[in-house]
């Protein structure tokens, strides 16, 4: 029991430190060996307010000394749609705009930080820089996560928040595309969740749609 609580403080303790964000090692109890081991940063995914979100299967990166590549990758997939999604977009957009794809930070506070997939930005708010951007997208398109849930309860607290944040931010809609059941997932502030398939058509902005299955069709 000590040893529990011993842990507990010492947890507590470093994520009360100034400068935790994403350079800390953060400490866990793992269970199935009853020992203290160090997570190192780049199995952070994400930042939820000073908390980390770790990639999934990070427990079995430490258990076999995987490198970060092993949970980090997105599968072809997901890469592929990402790209032509990309594609499809951006011959579609007004001058006015800027399209980033790949694991775009969004620094929504201090110590809370999204990922985006594909974000689109008006040009005027984006800064081309070294940093995760302070300034929200129009548009965040995210294709499944590479969070941990494995928790009870924890992918509904996961969408909730960060889709929550992400509006806060200022962030106009949002996208989630689910590649394992063919689903989409559209968010706009003060209006219902729309469900989507894979063969409807998914407006982005005013003139700037895809459909998924289409794209797909272009590969079979």
């Amino acid at each position: 029991m000590a040893f529990f609580t011993m842990g507990k403080l010492l947890f507590g303790l470093t994520l009360g430190k100034k400068g935790l964000f994403l350079k800390k090692m953060v400490e866990m109890t793992l269970s199935s060996s009853a020992k203290t081991q160090e997570i190192p940063s780049y199995l952070i995914y994400e930042m939820d307010d000073g908390r980390p979100i770790y990639y999934r299967g990070y427990r079995e990166v430490l258990v076999n000394n995987d490198g970060a590549d092993s949970v980090s990758c997105q599968n072809n997939l997901q890469a592929w749609i990402k790209s032509e999604i990309g594609f499809t977009l951006k011959s579609s957009l007004r001058r006015e705009y800027i399209l980033t794809t790949g694991n775009l930070g969004l620094q929504i506070a201090r110590e809370t930080v999204r990922i985006a997939d594909i974000a689109i930005f008006n040009k005027e708010n984006f800064v081309l820089s070294n940093q995760y951007s302070a300034n929200p997208p129009e548009i965040a398109i995210e294709i499944d996560t590479k969070a941990d849930l494995d928790s009870p309860g924890a992918s509904i607290d996961y969408f909730d928040r960060k889709n929550r944040q992400l509006l806060e931010f200022g962030v106009k809609k949002i996208i989630w595309i689910f590649t394992e059941v063919h689903s989409v997932k559209v968010i706009v502030p003060g209006e219902d969740v729309q469900h989507f398939e894979w063969e409807e058509d998914i407006t982005v902005m005013e003139g700037v749609q895809f459909n998924l299955q289409k794209i797909m069709d272009q590969l079979l």
